[in-house]
């Protein structure tokens, strides 16, 4: 049985762009314990009242329009690109942002190559992007997943 550490190397492994706070039962033992010690109250799912007032989540909450960049935004970072000559490192955020928009759009070869730039000049995040970009890794880590809840769980479905 694999511990809440194996899960989080797991996690991060096999899903490199999840934020590291996104990995479920990862305190839970911590949560208990507070919650035994008296030092929480655990409120029900979904409340946002505490102590009779109504109190504003800590996150925005989403909406239901269409996420879409700013009218403007590409001019503004091929302009940003054009002024840094290609180098440094606002050339190297532009790059990204630019191939995040590009992605948005499903431009996907348009992002792979601005990825590809902003990886040369040092981007960790855009060669996490590449990787979730190329078809032959997404399919390794497929393979890869399905082996090890193979290993598992050898006696299940699948």
């Amino acid at each position: 049985m694999a511990t809440a550490n194996d899960r989080a190397v797991l996690q991060t492994i096999f899903n490199p762009s999840t934020p590291f706070g996104d990995i479920p039962g990862l305190d839970e033992q911590e949560e208990e314990d507070a919650q035994e010690e008296g030092e929480v109250t655990l409120l029900p799912p979904g409340s946002t009242r505490a102590a009779g007032r109504r109190v504003a989540p800590p996150y925005p909450q989403p909406t239901p329009t269409p996420v879409s960049p700013r009218p403007g935004a590409l001019r503004d970072l091929d302009a940003a690109i054009r002024l840094s000559r290609g180098c440094g490192r606002a050339a190297c955020q532009s790059f990204v942002q630019r191939g995040l928009i590009h992605r948005l759009q499903s431009r996907d070869e348009e992002a792979r190559r601005d990825f590809e730039r902003a990886a040369r000049l040092g981007s960790s995040f855009a060669r996490r992007q590449l990787v979730l970009l190329n078809p032959y890794s997404a399919l390794c880590n497929q393979m890869l997943c399905e082996m090890l809840g193979r290993l598992r769980n050898p006696g299940g479905a699948g």
